[in-house]
């Protein structure tokens, strides 16, 4: 992911959607249209701006244009610096045929494995978009929120960076990630998504785990027992959208749930 902020013909190159400038024909009457890249100048003239977009594909070629999207933020000040190895992020979910309700949510990005995080909402609230302009502007306060919880975010990574973890801690986290990304029927070897892919990978606190899990679930090549056939399998990449945010935020619900359990006097919420 690029450090410097994407352009609009950028933007529009890797993910047309956010141009649309109406809905999809099924949806109904009282659908209220926002063209996501209206919301999108609105964020930048909050001081942050896009630095990742993605689109979902689509089976049925009507709705080309009208899928869900994802557009990440990074905020000015993080832009400019470069010695930080995390940055909070903004994440601007939207779609134009009611697959994906126009959403603000937080985010982490952690640039020496180029992974981006999404909190859980037990921690941070999405915010639904519903209005633009001078009333009730949820926008505006989604922004204003994420950019007053930005320093008690890092913090929050301070805190799970600081907790180290036993093997059997990291086993468990591990086992307990697995359903996020796989059926019941599908067996796989928890100790397979606790294995580092670089040197910053090996240490052992609760943050370094949680991305190291998270890369191994997300990016696949992960092999297993379908028990149901007795067939052997290689997982895939994740590119689904929808699936990426709820394995993200399962994983960040499960480092809150070890961080209670580890620091009962640390706060849950940020």
């Amino acid at each position: 992911m690029s450090k410097l902020p994407l352009s609009n013909e950028q933007l529009k190159a890797q993910a047309p959607a956010l141009f649309t400038e109406e809905p999809h024909n099924d949806v109904s009457d009282k659908y209220h249209f926002i063209p996501t890249i209206d919301v999108i100048n609105e964020i930048k003239s909050n001081n942050w701006y896009p630095v990742s977009v993605s689109e979902a594909s689509v089976r049925d070629l009507d709705k080309e244009g009208y899928q869900q999207h994802l557009v990440r933020f990074r905020y000015l000040d993080d832009l400019l610096l470069s010695h930080e190895d995390n940055a909070v992020e903004l994440l601007l979910f939207n779609s134009h045929d009611r697959s994906k309700s126009f959403s603000i949510s937080a985010g982490i990005y952690r640039f020496v494995c180029s992974n981006g995080l999404v909190i859980a909402d037990s921690v941070f609230e999405s915010y639904k978009i519903k209005h633009l302009g001078d009333r009730e502007n949820d926008v505006a306060t989604a922004v204003a929120n994420i950019t007053a919880i930005k320093p008690k975010l890092m913090e929050k990574i301070l805190k799970l960076e600081s907790i180290e973890l036993t093997q059997l801690e990291k086993e468990s986290f591990a086992r307990s990630s697995i359903p996020l990304r796989f059926d019941k029927h599908l067996l796989v070897n928890h100790i397979d998504l606790l294995v580092p892919h670089r040197d910053e990978d090996t240490p052992n606190d609760l943050y370094t785990v949680l991305n190291v899990i998270q890369e191994n679930l997300l990016r696949g090549n992960i092999s297993g027992i379908n028990k149901d056939t007795g067939r052997r399998f290689t997982s895939r990449e994740i590119t689904s959208i929808s699936k990426d945010v709820s394995v993200n935020q399962g994983l960040w619900d499960i480092a809150e749930r070890i961080l209670s359990i580890k620091e009962p006097s640390f706060a849950l919420a940020a």
